[in-house]
């Protein structure tokens, strides 16, 4: 994929300024560190502005006749003058520089704090790379033109009026000249610049194309070798790279037919400028050193406009950026947390009732997932729910986390409605271990103490044992510090499973979900395992998603669904002899049969 710097140069420019307006709530706890920067930025720019006068001074009066004892006064006044000046635009740059990446730091952190308690519906609808691509691409833009960026532009608008002030004062006829000389030197820039930035916007495609190419098949590297089409893949690689190079060689040269008429037409003005300005002192209408000057002021007049020319397009995208971030801070999750939040009793019991409820994902609405589906489940109950693909069993679990509300009905956990709830204080007394186990990008031990961030190490290690495992920790190359790869690429299924189960065994909740939580060891882990999960279950209500028979047969109670209704419950002995759908389930799933 493209870096940061390459999407942010391809984002499309913002309808208005207005969304920079968003970073000013940012910007006010700092608002000491910014009064000094714009006052070292107003006094660099006046320092700059008085060097052409202090080196006409140099000219007209170190050189003077009679007065080439003061000389090296001259230069050493103007030498001074230059070392401050290079001090406090330095300051500048750093103070301004310091501002742009706290602001955008902390952008980042709301946004991201904010994102992360989003609920499925909204990742139903935006992709997780968008989210990135914001959070990375956007922040970039955002970071340039409130940092470097934006400190040119402050510069340019203070520079640019005033050398035009100063090239009036030093010569209003010359500075006709160069007003009138300015436009037709960056109309061409201005006009073949779009064409660059298109042509870039194009190169920078080719680059993403050639990127995500190889990334896709550098993440499914076994699959391609186990195929042997690492010749197609290098080959189809080839193509997008020389397509990568002809596009990028298109914006070269026509940057270089740019940067040709950039610099004849510069160097051409100043040429001419000189030359008139020449004929003046020639005339006695004016000094070497007002020459000078002008020739100064005139850069600096030249310098500030292009910046300000090249700097619009970089404010436009980075109010476009901004209206991005903006969307996503405005993104409500569709479950709020209720006003006054009613409190879960303490400790957690773990009774559970869902009523008569009826649910339909958002993104297909017109399915029902649960189906007027009611069932309570006592403290210390463990009930397995199994049914066909499709029956509502994971929906139920997407329910209890109250990821979702249903449309109808409700789900009462020790009493208390849990639409009332703080939806944090209901998921503490939840402890989940799923099927497709996640493994964060870090050490074994902070995988474990996800479950309980303030767990210490003896715990940690505790909770490892009673998962089994312990033992394969402690044969990493750094035992419990190792890092497990990205999602856990140095680890087993098996081994990637028990180190979830670790994460339920130490988080100690009321009420557990498994899904199938020893579907991913063999015969000898399974045994053990199942007994560490007996231990944990014991005293919990637990529900599981049922895929193994000996899952099953641990339960108290079997619940059948089918369609997002409940067809029947009971034990497996009862279900095989008196339930068809269970009985089928029983055959495929479990490999016995009913007879």
């Amino acid at each position: 994929m493209a870096s940061p710097e390459e999407e942010a140069r391809n984002r499309p420019k913002g309808r208005s300024l207005r969304p920079l307006a968003e970073l000013l709530p940012y910007l006010r706890p700092y608002r000491g560190m910014l009064t000094l920067a714009v006052v070292a930025l107003l006094t660099a720019s006046g320092l700059m502005l008085a060097l052409p006068v202090a080196g006409k001074l140099v000219i007209d009066r170190g050189f003077a006749p009679g007065n080439r004892g003061m000389l090296n006064v001259y230069f050493l006044g103007f030498g001074a003058l230059i070392v401050v000046f290079c001090a406090v635009a330095s300051l500048r740059y750093y103070l301004l520089s310091w501002i742009g990446e706290r602001v955008v730091a902390d952008l980042r952190d709301r946004v991201y704090s904010h994102v992360i308690r989003l609920d499925p519906t909204f990742f139903e609808v935006t992709r997780t790379g968008e989210v990135l691509s914001r959070l990375t691409a956007d922040a970039t833009l955002i970071q340039s033109i409130a940092g470097v960026n934006f400190s040119m532009v402050l510069r340019s608008l203070v520079q640019l009026p005033g050398a035009l002030v100063l090239l009036a004062v030093t010569n209003i006829r010359l500075m006709g000249v160069i007003v009138l000389f300015i436009p037709a030197v960056m109309a061409p820039v201005i006009l073949i610049g779009r064409r660059v930035r298109a042509l870039s916007r194009a190169s920078q495609d080719r680059i993403a194309d050639t990127s995500a190419l190889a990334s896709e098949s550098l993440n499914a590297v076994q699959i391609v070798q186990a195929f042997t089409a690492e010749p197609v893949l290098a080959e189809r690689y080839r193509r997008a790279v020389a397509t990568s190079f002809d596009t990028a060689i298109v914006r070269t040269r026509v940057r270089a037919v740019m940067t040709f008429i950039t610099f004849v037409s510069v160097f051409g003005g100043i040429t001419f400028v000189v030359w008139v300005g020449a004929r003046s002192v020639l005339a006695g209408e004016m000094t070497y050193g007002e020459l000078a000057q002008f020739l100064l002021y005139a850069m600096f007049t030249a310098t500030s406009a292009g910046t300000l020319t090249e700097m619009w397009g970089e404010v436009q995208r980075a109010a476009g950026a901004m209206e991005r971030m903006v969307e996503l801070l405005g993104a409500q999750p569709a479950v709020q947390m209720p006003a006054d939040p009613q409190p879960l009793p303490s400790p957690g019991r773990g009774h559970i009732r869902f009523e008569d409820v009826t649910f339909c994902y958002p993104s297909r609405p017109d399915q029902r997932a649960l189906d007027g589906f009611t069932l309570e489940i006592r403290p210390g109950e463990r009930v397995a729910i199994v049914g066909p693909s499709g029956a509502g069993k994971s929906t139920t679990f997407q329910l209890l986390l109250r990821f979702y509300d249903p449309q109808a009905g409700r789900i009462v956990v020790d009493g208390v409605d849990i639409v009332r709830a703080d939806p944090a204080a209901l998921r503490a007394r939840i402890g989940v271990v799923p099927q497709e186990t996640v493994i964060f990008g870090d050490s074994a031990r902070e995988n474990i103490r996800f479950g309980r961030p303030a767990a210490s190490d003896a715990g940690i290690e505790e909770a490892a044992r009673l998962a089994v495992a312990d033992g394969f920790i402690r044969e990493l190359p750094q035992g419990y510090d190792t890092f497990l790869g990205e999602r856990g690429t140095r680890l087993s299924g098996g081994q990637r499973q028990r180190i979830a189960i670790a994460r339920a065994i130490l988080r100690n909740p009321p009420i557990l979900l498994l899904d199938e939580a020893t579907s991913a060891l063999d015969s000898e882990n399974e045994r053990l395992v199942q007994e560490a999960l007996d231990h944990l279950m014991a005293n919990r209500t637990t529900i599981i998603i049922a895929h193994r028979l000996a899952t099953v047969l641990q339960a108290d109670r079997i619940v059948v669904m089918d369609r997002g209704r409940i067809v029947d419950s009971g034990t497996h002995e009862e279900l095989v002899r008196r339930d068809p759908l269970y009985a089928r389930l029983a055959e495929l799933q479990f490999g016995e049969s009913a007879a």
